[in-house]
């Protein structure tokens, strides 16, 4: 697919999802910058279901960046104990609320820079803060952006995230809301294009999906 032909794609899922889902949100539970922040970390290789079911005593016990950064990783941990890698996350949290309290007076930064200065926080877990807490026109690529991006063919051989947002940047022009681009190709491999078991035949996107037709040319030479 050339550069042109992937631009025109964009555009038309910009169509699609619009109309099906103008206002698209993130799936976590939050009410504020502390919230959000602490719900992505638990995010990672996590499900929004079980970090939602996490948060509310979590949030009881520990409510602002000043009571964590109090608490001991062994006290994060007891809470925390059902979501993936807990010892790990456990620390960047502490860590987290640590330098916010000591070199941000206790609020989140919204700098790129200054969010990807702070324990736990990666460029995709800042796309996101950026995104939804300050209105940044980002793009935040976790797995499902990347799978879907990939299958639909709208990237091309691009073997990192990085890779993938630098495409689609590429493609977008300044008005294009990426930031709902990311809630919606999210939602869309979470709920229809499945990592194992995508549901194409009932896919809304299928008639200009890549992966879809390379499986039924496979099937035509079966």
């Amino acid at each position: 697919m050339t550069k042109s032909e992937r631009r025109n794609l964009l555009f038309w899922l910009l169509d699609v999802f619009s109309r099906e889902n103008p206002f698209p949100q993130t799936e976590l539970h939050y009410k504020d910058a502390y919230q959000l922040t602490v719900a992505v970390i638990l995010s990672a290789q996590c499900t929004d279901i079980r970090v939602n079911k996490i948060t509310p005593l979590f949030f009881e016990r520990f409510p602002d960046f000043k009571s964590l950064a109090k608490a001991t990783v062994d006290e994060v941990v007891a809470y925390i104990s059902s979501c993936s890698y807990p010892n790990n996350k456990a620390r960047h949290l502490t860590a987290l609320a640590r330098m916010v309290m000591q070199k941000h007076e206790g609020k989140l930064p919204l700098e790129e820079k200054e969010l990807l200065a702070l324990p736990g926080i990666g460029r995709k877990s800042a796309n996101v803060l950026l995104s939804i807490l300050a209105q940044k026109n980002v793009l935040a690529v976790d797995t499902h952006v990347f799978r879907v991006a990939h299958r639909l063919g709208l990237v091309y051989n691009a073997r990192t995230p990085e890779a993938v947002e630098k495409q689609i940047r590429e493609l977008a022009d300044d008005s294009f809301p990426l930031y709902k681009l990311h809630h919606w190709l999210i939602l869309h491999g979470r709920y229809v294009c499945k990592s194992r078991k995508p549901r194409c035949t009932s896919c809304i996107l299928k008639s200009r999906c890549h992966f879809f037709h390379t499986l039924l040319r496979s099937k035509d030479h079966t």
